[in-house]
């Protein structure tokens, strides 16, 4: 994938889940933007590697809540598949 179509992605989910987490949690737009960029769930959504565009943006959000409660996005049934 090019950097420029990487980078393209991350924008708009990096911009629907920061959106989330602000309606859900009454954060302001940039505190929430700092929560999301400071994530195991974004450095995973960053990895090429791991294909995460794969995601809808709902589905990156449970991860990130998943890893606020339990500390990893892993424990989200979107990754886990029970």
């Amino acid at each position: 994938m090019s950097t420029a179509v990487m980078t393209n992605l991350l924008v708009y989910y990096n911009t629907e889940i920061s959106r989330m987490i602000s309606d859900k949690y009454g954060f302001l737009p940039m505190v929430s933007l700092r929560k999301f960029l400071s994530s195991e769930t974004y450095r995973m959504l960053s990895d090429q590697d791991l294909e995460m565009w794969d995601f809808s943006p709902f589905a990156l959000f449970d991860m990130w809540e998943n890893e606020q409660v339990t500390g990893d996005p892993r424990n989200s049934l979107y990754i886990r598949r029970d």
